[in-house]
């Protein structure tokens, strides 16, 4: 459009089409001979500015001054963008050093920061005011009425004046392009907690940032990490669950996006004090829905005894989780309580630590030791209460080999995760791994070896389960330093690992099935 010839202005509404393209977004981008004013009135997408792209949404302002390369965008087909714009040529609608390019008053001072564009966030107010203003100009252009020239130029004057003076306010009225950005990342955050492939980079492609600047801005905005808002944000939604319903805590754990259990049972206990179950039983107890009442008397003591055992085990302190396991009892803590908040609970923990070589075999050796004093005084109380293990697996060195460092790991970190497990020590023929599998109903036969000359004896365990009717019910896990993928898949095996937490986790995995 010609602005000298239309008298230097124009009023439009219309509704974004174009899908954002990252890899080519400035072949689109339009860059007039005007001022234009744009207010975003409903739904979201990008606005494209040069090489930055801004996450943009209903109730947000931009000023761009003539020459700027900019466009909006939808994220995704069928979304919705729709933008009301008024542009102004400056020499025809301004006067003075308003009208001046470059000048500290140029448009009322709204780009004293020397920003390519200038940004507002509006409260309801504000957005009243500049929704009348606009109403206004666009009444006047269309009935030309006696002085409307008058009129547009007055609402003009007072609009960019007042948007100038809004901009530069302190940020209790404005907001930077930086919270915008934000608001966008807390506003994923909360409609997909579930999803468990959420993460900030994940997230910054969505918003087409990069991953370096969104977790700058972020956490310069909201003063810490990224990471610790997600994870803080999922365990405050597990709160909120465990409240209000009665799903295991495993649903719960799903429906927040977490699949690491032991990970959330140690986040959920630093955050709020307790294990979930507890926090739970707790909430139950006090026959109140405010977690703000959870500390106070016997819920206070019961946190701080299931809190002690579990730091017990994680230090393997095995004296005092005896200690404190009893002392839980006599508190009328329930035995199955005991074992999956205390003991299950910080063994898992000890495990994932493992994994992520925080922690060596030494110490999860002296962790199990604390866990098995544990369990041993609760073995009684388990049985009067009915409380059934995860599943049941036998475990054993291969015949010819007599190693069991190994072995004894897998066993303790099996029962950390609530796993029954028979052990049938080392030197274990195939037919004893397979008899005991068919008379204690075991759902996996577990072997170890560490010498490659007994490797083989895996192989006739294989066959031996075969030949017995048992392979379609029971699986074989295999493992070992000698051992690897290659040679699970060569002799049948169902299950490897490379590591002792990993198979832990893959027998419960199995066993929940």
């Amino acid at each position: 459009m010609n602005f000298e010839s239309s008298e230097g202005i124009l009023h439009e509404r219309r509704a974004v089409e174009r899908v954002i393209d990252s890899s080519a977004p400035l072949a689109e981008l339009e860059a007039c001979d005007c001022l234009s004013v744009e207010l975003i009135t409903e739904g979201s997408g990008v606005h494209c500015v040069g090489t930055q792209f801004i996450p943009c949404k209903a109730g947000e302002l931009y000023i761009v001054p003539s020459g700027t390369l900019h466009g909006y965008y939808l994220t995704e087909p069928g979304a919705v963008l729709e933008i009301r714009r008024l542009a102004l040529c400056v020499r025809t609608w301004l006067r003075g050093e308003a009208a001046t390019v470059g000048g500290r008053h140029y448009c009322y001072g709204i780009f004293t920061d020397g920003a390519e564009i200038a940004y507002a966030m509006l409260n309801a107010e504000f957005l009243s005011i500049v929704q009348n203003a606009m109403d206004t100009v666009e009444r006047e252009l269309r009935l030309r009425e006696d002085e409307w020239r008058t009129v547009v130029s007055a609402r003009i004057t007072e609009l960019l004046s007042l948007v100038g003076r809004y901009i530069n306010r302190s940020d209790k009225y404005a907001s930077s392009r930086e919270s915008s950005l934000v608001s966008a990342v807390t506003e994923i955050v909360s409609s997909e907690l579930g999803d468990p492939e959420l993460s900030l980079a994940s997230i910054a492609r969505r918003l087409f940032v990069s991953t370096s600047r969104l977790s700058r801005v972020f956490k310069t905005e909201r003063g810490r990490l990224f990471s610790e808002y997600l994870r803080d944000a999922r365990m405050e939604r597990a709160a909120r669950l465990l409240r209000e319903g009665e799903e295991s805590v495993e649903s719960i754990a799903a429906q927040c996006g977490l699949r690491d259990l032991p990970s959330f049972y140690r986040n959920f206990r630093r955050m709020l004090g307790v294990p979930p179950q507890t926090y739970r039983q707790l909430i139950n107890t006090k026959n109140t829905k405010n977690p703000d009442d959870i500390g106070a008397g016997k819920g206070e003591k019961e946190m701080e005894l299931l809190n002690q055992i579990a730091e017990g085990v994680e230090n393997g302190r095995a004296k005092l989780v005896r200690e404190k396991v009893q002392a839980a009892l006599d508190a009328g803590i329930t035995a199955e309580v005991i074992l999956n908040e205390g003991l299950l609970a910080a063994m898992n923990a000890v495990g994932e630590r493992f994994k992520c070589n925080e922690i060596y075999v030494p110490e999860v050796l002296v962790a199990a030791r604390a866990m098995s004093m544990g369990t041993q005084i609760l073995k009684p109380y388990l049985t009067s209460e009915g409380a059934s293990a995860v599943g049941r697996v036998c475990i054993g060195t291969v015949h010819g080999d007599l190693h069991d460092i190994g072995k004894n790991l897998v066993k303790m970190l099996m029962e950390g995760k609530g796993l029954e497990v028979i052990d049938l020590g080392t030197d274990v023929a195939p037919e004893t791994f397979v008899q005991t599998a068919i008379e204690k109903d075991c759902r996996i036969i577990c072997c170890s070896a560490l010498l490659t000359t007994t490797m083989p004896v895996m192989e006739e365990v294989v066959r031996a389960a075969e030949a017995a009717g048992i392979r379609d019910k029971v699986k074989i896990m295999v493992g070992g330093a000698p051992v690897n993928e290659a040679f699970a898949k060569k002799i049948g095996a169902d299950i490897y690992t490379s590591d002792a937490a990993s198979a832990a986790d893959a027998a419960v995995s199995f066993c929940k099935e």
